[in-house]
């Protein structure tokens, strides 16, 4: 194990120097041992035992990863709990870097920041665990840690229907941004993210002889049609500032040169900026596809996959979050961020509480020359001081919520 960074220059943490660090190992520690969605075994067993030890009773998931633990200081049973929440699976692909702490497992990496929300989670339920227990916390809390976030419309439907939404009345979560620095916040009200849905299309007709297409459905043609005008037909029948775009990521088709197909086979996803417009995203596909193959003669199904909605952050929740980086880290901490086209489950829990999810920061200060390293490649690291920032973030919006 490499020798842990300094503490980070600035306001005074909330943190002390051996939890800071503490924090930093655990945070190491998960991301040498990734595991994929639905599968979380030894990353929720060492999260529930480090807060056992904080005196906390977290509660695994009825699915068998993830857990769920409420910080009830006295004299407020009953009251609405804030929750925190973090996603603690990692991606299957390869771990590039080379670090002391690099994935030990080989073809998976925590790419996209988990371990670090899951360290930030735990490090503010350590907290404010203590500060119940001084009688300095005034609401209850509820630690959110949420599997299987990388698969698609599974780990937050699944954790809503365990009862995880219960009592709570706010729903706050931090995503890593390697394009900002550590140290501010990027916030948006509205719509954060993007929808992101599953689109398998599967096209079929009499094929035959290349050497007459007029006597088959030449459904290669068709295929290519439906990958090209699909998209243009889908531009013309929103309006353009819901964003609604198919792309497609897998085309297939034929065996032969001289022989016409019988089936074809297309896949993509259809992402979207509004809510509005993803729900109706279904059947304007569904209609654009019919159309196309039928100038084709050819026969169409669709099979569609509902992902995730956008999430659309509510002005207060937005507010609780940037007050409480303002008064830790000063005013020019938060800046505006942008909307992305990526999706997040995050958004499930929105269309049942209202609440926020904001970028935290994790690019080396300084680096802006650089060449970022971006979410879902091999190669993306975290500035660790970033830790410390989203655990007093955490902590102070719960004092001051």
């Amino acid at each position: 194990m490499s020798e842990l960074p300094p503490p980070p220059s600035g306001p005074t943490s909330h943190l002390d120097d051996a939890l800071r660090c503490e924090l930093i190992a655990f945070r190491r520690d998960i991301h040498m041992h990734p595991e994929l969605g639905g599968h979380e075994v030894r990353t929720t067993a060492v999260v529930k035992e480090r807060l056992e030890r904080a005196g906390l009773a977290p509660r695994v998931l009825d699915s068998g990863t993830g857990l769920v633990c409420d910080i009830v200081p006295p004299g407020t049973e009953g009251r609405p709990l804030l929750g925190l929440r973090a996603d603690i699976d990692a991606l299957p692909i390869p771990d590039t870097k080379t670090v002391p702490y690099r994935s030990t497992i080989p073809g998976r990496a925590h790419a996209c920041g988990h371990d670090v929300h899951t360290t930030v989670v735990v490090g503010a339920g350590v907290m404010l665990a203590g500060l119940a227990a001084d009688g300095r916390l005034k609401r209850p809390v509820r630690l959110l840690f949420q599997p299987a976030e990388e698969v698609m419309s599974a780990g937050a439907r699944d954790a809503i229907e365990c009862g995880v939404l219960d009592g709570v009345e706010r729903m706050l979560a931090l995503h890593c941004d390697p394009k900002l620095d550590a140290g501010r916040l990027g916030t948006r009200v509205g719509a954060i993210t993007s929808a992101g849905d599953l689109v398998e299309v599967t096209l079929s007709g009499p094929g035959g002889h290349t050497a007459r297409p007029h006597l088959t459905t030449d459904l290669v043609t068709a295929a290519a049609k439906v990958a090209t005008e699909v998209p243009a037909l889908l531009a013309r029948r929103v309006d353009t500032r819901s964003g609604m775009a198919i792309t497609w990521g897998r085309l297939t088709t034929g065996h032969a040169p001289n022989v016409i197909p019988g089936t074809a086979e297309l896949s993509g996803t259809m992402r979207c900026l509004d809510i509005d417009a993803w729900n109706a995203a279904p059947d304007l596909v569904h209609a654009a596809i019919d159309e196309v193959a039928a100038l084709y003669r050819a026969k169409s199904e669709l099979k569609y996959i509902r992902g995730v909605p956008p999430v659309v952050n509510d002005a207060e929740s937005t507010a609780v979050l940037e007050d409480a980086m303002a008064a830790r880290f000063g005013p020019d901490s938060v800046v505006e961020t942008e909307q992305s086209l990526g999706g997040e489950d995050f958004s499930w829990y929105l269309q049942h509480v209202p609440g926020a999810m904001a970028r935290l920061g994790v690019r080396p200060p300084g680096d802006a020359s650089a060449t970022p390293r971006d979410i879902h490649q091999g190669d993306f690291d975290a500035d660790e001081h970033a830790i410390t920032v989203g655990v007093d973030l955490f902590t102070t919006a719960a004092l001051r919520s």
